[in-house]
C-alpha cells in the first residue's frame, strides 16, 4: 500500500514536516510526495533517510518532483 503526499506549492519546512508526520504513522511502506521545489526535493530526501527510509525514485516533470519513499 502506498500514500501520497501533495506539498506543491508549500515552503520548507512544511514539505519535511508533512513526510516526517506520514513516516512516524508508520502505516504504509510507500509514500510518495509531490514538491515543486528543488531545496524541498532535497530537503525531503535528506528527512526520509535519516528516519531509515530509503529514496527508491525521484522522478521529475518540469518544476514538480515525485519522491518515491520505501519504508524498510
Amino acid at each position: 500500500m502506498s500514500t501520497t503526499i501533495d506539498a506543491r506549492g508549500l515552503s520548507c519546512p512544511q514539505p519535511v514536516l508533512m513526510t516526517m508526520d506520514e513516516i512516524k504513522k508508520g502505516k504504509e511502506s510507500e509514500i510518495i510526495v509531490m514538491v515543486d521545489s528543488e531545496a524541498s526535493k532535497e530537503n525531503v530526501s535528506r528527512a526520509a533517510t535519516s528516519q531509515g527510509c530509503g529514496v527508491g525514485n525521484i522522478s521529475q516533470d518540469g518544476d514538480e518532483y515525485r519522491i518515491t519513499i520505501v519504508r524498510n
